[in-house]
C-alpha cells in the first residue's frame, strides 16, 4: 500500500496533476517495487488562504504525503525521497526548495481491500 496525498494551492498544483501523478508513481514503482496498475492518489487543490507555508517559498509550494505499510528499510525511504526529489524537479519543474515530503506509516493490520494487509496476498513485497 502506498497511499499518497498531494496538497498545494490550486492554481499551481491543478495544471500538474497528471504530470505529478505520473511522476510520483515512476518512483513509487522504481523504489518500492510496485506494480504498475497500483496508484493510488489524492490531490487537495487549495485556495491560497487555505496553503501557509515557510518563509523564502513560493506559491508553488507543494506537500506530499505518502503512506506506507510498515516494512520498508530505511534506505528503500531514502532512495524513495531522493527519486522524488530529482525527478519532480526534471519532469515536473517544481523545484527541491518548495517541495516537503512526509512518510506516514500504517501498522501490517491495515485494511486493504477488504482485508487486513497482513492477511492478503499482494503482487509486491512490503519489505523492500
Amino acid at each position: 500500500m502506498a497511499q499518497v496525498k498531494i496538497f498545494g494551492i490550486k492554481e499551481n498544483l491543478n495544471p500538474i496533476k497528471q504530470q505529478l501523478s505520473d511522476v510520483i508513481h515512476e518512483c513509487v514503482v522504481e523504489a518500492l517495487k510496485f506494480p504498475q496498475d497500483k496508484r493510488s492518489h489524492r490531490f487537495f487543490p487549495l485556495d491560497k488562504e487555505n496553503m501557509i507555508y515557510p518563509s523564502g517559498r513560493t506559491d508553488a509550494y507543494t506537500i506530499i504525503e505518502i503512506t506506507l505499510i510498515t516494512g520498508r528499510t530505511t534506505e528503500t525511504r531514502k532512495q524513495l525521497i531522493r527519486l522524488l526529489f530529482d525527478k519532480i524537479q526534471e519532469k515536473v519543474g517544481l523545484r527541491t526548495k518548495i517541495l516537503k515530503f512526509a512518510f506516514m506509516k500504517a501498522p501490517p493490520a491495515t485494511g486493504i481491500s477488504r482485508q487486513h494487509g497482513d492477511e492478503v496476498t499482494l503482487n509486491y513485497k512490503i519489505k523492500v
